[in-house]
Protein backbone atom coordinates (compact mmCIF):
# COMPACT_ATOMS: atom_id res chain seq x y z
CA UNK A 1 0.00 0.00 0.00
CA UNK A 2 0.82 3.54 -0.68
CA UNK A 3 2.99 5.77 2.14
CA UNK A 4 1.15 9.36 2.30
CA UNK A 5 2.70 12.12 4.09
CA UNK A 6 0.19 14.83 5.32
CA UNK A 7 1.46 17.40 4.88
CA UNK A 8 2.84 17.24 1.11
CA UNK A 9 0.66 14.09 -0.23
CA UNK A 10 2.62 11.23 -1.00
CA UNK A 11 5.74 10.37 0.04
CA UNK A 12 7.32 10.32 -3.34
CA UNK A 13 4.32 9.19 -5.37
CA UNK A 14 1.73 10.95 -7.33
CA UNK A 15 -2.45 10.44 -7.47
CA UNK A 16 -2.15 8.33 -10.24
CA UNK A 17 0.32 5.95 -8.23
CA UNK A 18 -3.34 4.67 -6.82
CA UNK A 19 -4.52 3.68 -10.08
CA UNK A 20 -1.92 1.56 -10.50
CA UNK A 21 -2.25 0.56 -7.27
CA UNK A 22 -5.57 -0.34 -7.37
CA UNK A 23 -5.17 -2.77 -11.31
CA UNK A 24 -2.41 -4.47 -9.62
CA UNK A 25 -4.34 -5.44 -6.74
CA UNK A 26 -7.39 -7.03 -9.00
CA UNK A 27 -5.49 -9.48 -10.12
CA UNK A 28 -6.24 -12.81 -9.68
CA UNK A 29 -4.58 -16.27 -9.23
CA UNK A 30 -4.18 -16.50 -12.64
CA UNK A 31 -2.84 -13.10 -13.45
CA UNK A 32 -5.76 -11.44 -14.97
CA UNK A 33 -6.88 -8.01 -14.19
CA UNK A 34 -10.48 -7.25 -12.99
CA UNK A 35 -9.75 -3.72 -13.27
CA UNK A 36 -9.17 -1.87 -16.67
CA UNK A 37 -9.29 1.93 -15.54
CA UNK A 38 -9.45 3.75 -12.68
CA UNK A 39 -9.70 7.28 -11.00
CA UNK A 40 -9.76 9.37 -7.99
CA UNK A 41 -12.06 12.17 -7.54
CA UNK A 42 -12.95 14.69 -4.79
CA UNK A 43 -15.98 14.88 -2.65
CA UNK A 44 -16.24 18.45 -4.64
CA UNK A 45 -15.87 16.60 -7.65
CA UNK A 46 -12.28 17.84 -8.46
CA UNK A 47 -9.94 15.57 -10.56
CA UNK A 48 -7.27 13.57 -8.24
CA UNK A 49 -6.02 11.94 -10.83
CA UNK A 50 -4.86 12.87 -14.22
CA UNK A 51 -5.84 12.41 -17.71
CA UNK A 52 -2.42 11.01 -18.45
CA UNK A 53 -2.15 8.08 -16.85
CA UNK A 54 -3.34 5.53 -19.52
CA UNK A 55 -5.51 3.41 -17.56
CA UNK A 56 -7.29 6.63 -16.08
CA UNK A 57 -10.84 7.32 -15.98
CA UNK A 58 -11.44 10.52 -17.90
CA UNK A 59 -14.75 11.63 -16.50
CA UNK A 60 -16.28 15.00 -17.56
CA UNK A 61 -16.85 17.82 -15.20
CA UNK A 62 -20.40 17.08 -15.36
CA UNK A 63 -19.94 13.32 -14.74
CA UNK A 64 -17.52 13.92 -11.86
CA UNK A 65 -19.72 16.62 -10.24
CA UNK A 66 -22.89 14.42 -10.48
CA UNK A 67 -20.94 11.54 -8.84
CA UNK A 68 -19.94 13.81 -5.68
CA UNK A 69 -23.13 15.30 -5.49
CA UNK A 70 -24.70 11.97 -4.79
CA UNK A 71 -21.76 10.51 -2.51
CA UNK A 72 -21.72 13.73 -0.38
CA UNK A 73 -25.81 13.52 -0.21
CA UNK A 74 -25.71 9.68 0.07
CA UNK A 75 -28.45 10.44 -1.94
CA UNK A 76 -28.61 8.28 -5.04
CA UNK A 77 -31.83 8.60 -6.53
CA UNK A 78 -30.16 10.64 -9.45
CA UNK A 79 -28.66 7.49 -10.29
CA UNK A 80 -31.67 5.32 -9.43
CA UNK A 81 -33.57 7.60 -11.83
CA UNK A 82 -31.10 7.85 -14.64
CA UNK A 83 -28.39 5.71 -14.49
CA UNK A 84 -24.39 6.43 -13.92
CA UNK A 85 -22.49 8.01 -16.62
CA UNK A 86 -18.97 6.91 -16.68
CA UNK A 87 -17.10 8.11 -19.24
CA UNK A 88 -20.12 8.65 -22.07
CA UNK A 89 -21.15 5.38 -20.95
CA UNK A 90 -24.57 4.94 -19.11
CA UNK A 91 -24.24 2.03 -16.80
CA UNK A 92 -27.41 0.72 -14.87
CA UNK A 93 -27.66 1.32 -11.01
CA UNK A 94 -27.60 -2.16 -9.40
CA UNK A 95 -27.41 -0.75 -6.09
CA UNK A 96 -25.70 0.82 -3.13
CA UNK A 97 -24.18 -0.23 0.32
CA UNK A 98 -23.05 2.23 3.14
CA UNK A 99 -19.97 3.70 1.22
CA UNK A 100 -20.39 2.18 -2.37
CA UNK A 101 -22.36 1.95 -5.73
CA UNK A 102 -21.97 -0.27 -7.95
CA UNK A 103 -23.59 -0.17 -12.20
CA UNK A 104 -23.30 -2.28 -15.01
CA UNK A 105 -24.26 -2.00 -18.64
CA UNK A 106 -24.03 -5.16 -20.95
CA UNK A 107 -21.18 -5.61 -23.40
CA UNK A 108 -19.32 -2.58 -21.55
CA UNK A 109 -18.83 -3.93 -18.26
CA UNK A 110 -19.21 -2.55 -14.79
CA UNK A 111 -18.01 0.24 -12.33
CA UNK A 112 -18.11 0.65 -8.63
CA UNK A 113 -17.32 3.66 -6.60
CA UNK A 114 -16.58 3.52 -3.56
CA UNK A 115 -16.10 6.47 -1.11
CA UNK A 116 -13.64 7.60 1.44
CA UNK A 117 -14.37 10.95 3.62
CA UNK A 118 -12.99 13.43 0.92
CA UNK A 119 -12.19 10.78 -1.76
CA UNK A 120 -14.41 8.61 -4.19
CA UNK A 121 -12.68 5.88 -5.67
CA UNK A 122 -13.72 5.28 -9.07
CA UNK A 123 -12.97 1.05 -10.83
CA UNK A 124 -14.14 -0.12 -14.24
CA UNK A 125 -14.01 -3.75 -14.56
CA UNK A 126 -14.21 -4.95 -18.23
CA UNK A 127 -17.43 -7.18 -19.46
CA UNK A 128 -16.45 -10.78 -18.67
CA UNK A 129 -14.44 -10.44 -15.22
CA UNK A 130 -15.63 -10.14 -11.90
CA UNK A 131 -17.10 -7.41 -10.72
CA UNK A 132 -16.41 -8.18 -6.79
CA UNK A 133 -12.79 -8.15 -7.68
CA UNK A 134 -12.83 -5.20 -8.85
CA UNK A 135 -15.25 -3.93 -5.65
CA UNK A 136 -12.71 -5.75 -3.19
CA UNK A 137 -9.57 -3.69 -5.46
CA UNK A 138 -11.53 -0.18 -5.06
CA UNK A 139 -12.30 -0.84 -1.57
CA UNK A 140 -8.78 -1.28 -0.35
CA UNK A 141 -7.84 1.76 -1.66
CA UNK A 142 -10.81 3.63 -0.17
CA UNK A 143 -10.17 1.67 3.29
CA UNK A 144 -6.33 3.50 2.77
CA UNK A 145 -7.48 6.59 2.40
CA UNK A 146 -10.25 6.23 5.54
CA UNK A 147 -7.29 5.04 7.65
CA UNK A 148 -4.64 8.37 6.79
CA UNK A 149 -7.82 10.19 8.20
CA UNK A 150 -8.55 10.79 4.02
Amino acid sequence: ILLLNRSSGFAGMSWDAYIDSLVASSKDASGAEHVDKACIIGMDGSLWTSANHRQNINLSPDQSAAVARAFSSRDFTSFQSGGIKVENVQYMFLRADENAVFGKKKDQGAVVMQASKTAIVIGHCPEGFQQGTTSVAVGKIADYLISQGM
